[in-house]
């Protein structure tokens, strides 16, 4: 009876919410007028490179990453790191990239006008380019580390990490190198298990609205930017054209996400295919050794694996790739830092002529938007972790599988698909401009990622841990309170952190649920990012940067081990 409860209670908004949006996305006239704009073709050419080519570069670099942190077992230290990047919000580092690549950016400032010549900015197009290379670069960046941390979490996982470690051991030792061993051994077992977060990548790249607005292309946007703005006409029959162009991104992604899931299901059929007879013979000696339930080794120095191409040779020197995208946060989290306290900055000075404390000043005066922010994070994140937490405990195994799909459509359908079904539910149930509608907005949007950031952990906890409870005579409840819980206290901690950084990042649910009528920090940076206030829109981003950081490490330090004191050896008396 829980289960199904808990799936009314998540299913019903979410359910009510796509359908909604997909009944207005069948007007007929509507797709008409969309593909009679000049504007749509050009923005859908736009969106199909940026949203495929930030993902194939996140894809790539995340699968040499993990083979480098695997083979030199540095796994371990890197998500320890990875926490920071994941609390920085999209917008701010699409903010903190325009900061330092705008022609009166701090890139062109250190070299001019020694090396350039250049007293005045110049009119290059190093933001809104017509190319997109901007937004393609602000998104490798930011989801590199998202897509790194789930993978790293399921390598991390105690059972895989032995399992893994022990195969590709023996690959090695049937003549194999270490990075031959994690592509032909470890990358297919670990590549499937990626689907939905690589096609979270996906949709986000395809789809993503507020960083388009802020580091371009302008000329042609993207046609999830078309589709913001001719939602926000007051014209109806322009407002009908955005809800096609929100549909016809759904089907987009759903074509680009099929041809991702054949992809990696060809990994699969593959590996099957060489298992019933075209093994080689070291393959066979790792079944002859035990692991026939495994997959086997590929033809050495052969292309079988469709993903051999990216997972790729040589890894030993992908550690740049790392220390790059740490540099490129740094880089932004120092502009953004500067940029907040500076007042009169003249081109091509490297630093601002007067510092003020004054767009601080205007932040902390609009108190209003801060606590909005902070209550909607802390309220969504706390609603969808006690749902996951209880959908986890209580939902059979075959239920969890069956409507896991379902509570990830958010991730992988576009957002704003899911702003004209959440404003529609709004508007049905009395909701609009109310501060209830804000929190289902956020709450459908944050949960799936909280529950893909808590599953892991779940699956992972050894299940004869209850039996052994029960037979030492306490119940249910005594064993999550005193052993389960305790022992995903990281886990638990972690999921919040990342549900509140969601929430904080929120834009369009924010701005179409809440009619204007809630600011949030978020909303506020988006809107002065377009105009010429510098550290004003500085100080924004980086308060939407500061509140997720503080709150991962807030859950860091919550979910640290805990320590037992040390007991002596006993002294035994005769």
């Amino acid at each position: 009876m829980a289960p199904l409860l808990l799936a009314l209670i998540a299913g019903l908004p979410m359910g009510w919410a796509l359908w909604a949006a997909l009944v207005q996305a069948l007007d007929a006239s509507a797709w008409q007028a969309l593909w009679a704009d000049p504007q749509s073709l050009r923005a859908w050419g736009m969106t199909l490179w940026t949203g495929l080519a930030s993902t194939l570069l996140v894809w790539w670099s995340v699968a040499r990453l993990l083979a480098n942190g695997f083979i030199r077992q540095k796994l371990a230290s890197w998500l320890s790191l990875v926490p920071a990047l994941l609390a920085t919000p999209h917008a701010a580092m699409a903010i903190g990239l325009v900061l330092w690549l705008s022609p009166s950016g701090w890139a062109l400032r250190w070299v001019s006008p020694g090396l350039t010549g250049f007293d005045a900015p110049p009119p290059w197009l190093t933001t809104q380019d017509p190319w997109g290379l901007g937004l393609i670069l602000a998104l490798w960046l930011k989801e590199v580390p998202f897509l790194l941390w789930v993978a790293a979490t399921q390598m991390q996982r105690e059972d895989l990490r032995r399992r893994w470690q022990a195969e590709s051991a023996l690959a090695q030792t049937l003549g194999r190198t270490p990075a031959q061993a994690f592509a032909q051994v470890v990358w297919p077992q670990l590549a499937p298990r990626l689907r939905w977060p690589l096609l979270a990548v996906l949709a986000y790249g395809l789809t993503v609205v507020d960083m388009a607005l802020i580091i371009g292309p302008a000329s042609p946007p993207t046609l999830a930017v078309l589709a913001w703005q001719w939602l926000g006409d007051a014209d109806a029959a322009i407002q009908a054209q955005g809800v096609a162009a929100a549909g016809w991104l759904t089907v987009s992604v759903a074509l680009l996400a099929a041809c991702a899931v054949a992809v990696l299901q060809a990994t699969v059929v593959l590996r099957r295919f060489a298992r019933k007879g075209s093994l080689p013979h070291s393959a066979k000696g790792l079944h002859a050794a035990g692991l026939s339930g495994r997959p086997p080794l590929w033809p050495k120095g052969g292309s079988a694996n469709p993903l051999h191409f990216l997972a790729g040779h040589p890894y030993r020197r992908m550690s740049w790739v790392w220390g790059t995208i740490g540099l490129a946060y740094m880089a932004v989290w120092f502009a953004l830092a500067v940029g907040s306290v500076s007042g009169v900055w003249p081109f091509p000075k490297l630093w601002p002529s007067l510092w003020t404390g004054d767009a601080w000043a205007q932040v902390m005066a609009s108190a209003n938007t801060v606590w909005t922010t902070l209550g909607l994070a802390v309220a969504s994140a706390s609603l969808c972790l006690i749902w996951s937490i209880a959908w986890l405990e209580t939902a059979s195994h075959r239920w969890q599988q069956v409507l896991r799909p379902v509570w990830l459509l958010p991730l992988v359908l576009p957002s704003v698909l899911w702003v004209v079904g959440l404003y529609s539910i709004a508007l049905q149930w009395h909701l609009e401009g109310q501060w209830l509608g804000l929190l289902l907005a956020h709450s459908v949007m944050v949960l799936p990622y909280v529950l893909l950031a808590l599953e892991p952990a779940y699956r992972a906890v050894d299940p004869r841990q209850r039996a052994l409870v029960a037979s030492l005579g306490h119940g249910r409840w005594a064993y999550l309170a005193r052993v389960k819980w305790p022992l995903l206290k990281r886990a638990i901690t972690s999921a919040w952190a990342v549900g509140f950084a969601v929430s904080v990042a929120q834009y369009l649910p924010t701005l179409y649920v809440g009619a204007g009528r809630f600011a949030t920090v978020t909303t506020e940076a988006v809107t002065l990012a377009s105009g010429a206030q510098r550290s004003l829109m500085s100080a924004y981003a980086a308060l939407q940067m500061l509140l997720p950081v503080l709150v991962f490490a807030w859950a860091a330090w919550l979910g640290r081990p805990r320590q037992f004191e040390k007991i002596g050896p006993m002294k035994v008396q005769t």
